[in-house]
């Protein structure tokens, strides 16, 4: 499986992932200047802004080293312009999808509050 089609089923396998869990997936692969959300959702009262991380196993690296601060603050970045857009005023959270393979088969991690804006 090459790397650009392993992301886009690792990106369905999270979003179907997360409707599993209730969540309301608002947009898929969201750009603004540049800068991509994978997932953008909504839990309860909180939008969620998902970053979807995937991995053929055997994994060495870890998924909270997985985002670096330049891609935490494109994210902000972006999902502050989508909340603008949208003129959405609800709490965002930033989580991360880990995914897995191991051959077909999807194994998947979900981090809820992967890093908070101003915390790092």
């Amino acid at each position: 499986m090459k790397n650009m089609e392993m992301a886009r089923r690792g990106e369905l396998e999270a979003e179907k992932f997360l409707v599993g869990k209730g969540y309301q997936v608002l947009e898929r692969n969201w750009y603004h200047r540049h800068k991509e959300i994978d997932l953008i959702a909504v839990d309860g009262q909180e939008l969620v802004i998902v970053e979807v991380k995937t991995r053929k196993a055997p994994v060495l690296d870890n998924p909270s080293l997985a985002i670096g601060r330049d891609k935490q603050r494109n994210l902000i970045y972006a999902a502050n312009a989508y909340a603008r857009w949208n003129r959405i005023k609800m709490e965002v959270r930033f989580d991360i999808v880990w995914i897995v393979y191991r051959g077909e088969q999807a194994v998947v991690e979900h981090y809820k509050n992967a890093f908070v804006p101003g915390l790092n």
